[in-house]
């Protein structure tokens, strides 16, 4: 996540060598972060498909000066969350 404003992204997921997303078979899962309370929410997952994810791990990184960004290897995580489907909202800690 970068800070500087809020932001909303759609993380769209399909079987991904079928054509049966056509016929509903795909899920979402809205991402929304708040940048005055630096609070992302991951919301709840709508839809589904045969082997999907039903449990996942989103490793979030606050990008910011010296930190997440360029060709560099990634940090470690700022935060780990464990997402089963459910919404879940964190709060980014200042480093």
């Amino acid at each position: 996540m970068y800070s500087g404003a809020d932001g909303d992204f759609i993380l769209y997921e399909d079987e991904g060598d079928t054509y049966n997303c056509e016929k509903g078979n795909y899920t979402i899962i809205p991402m929304h972060w708040n940048d005055s309370a630096h609070r992302l929410t991951i919301g709840e997952r709508k839809g589904s498909f045969p082997k999907m994810l039903v449990r996942r791990r989103f490793d979030v990184i606050l990008v910011g000066e010296n930190h997440g960004g360029g060709i560099e290897a990634s940090p470690a995580p700022d935060r780990v969350i464990e997402y089963s489907g459910r919404e879940v909202t964190v709060a980014h800690q200042d480093r």
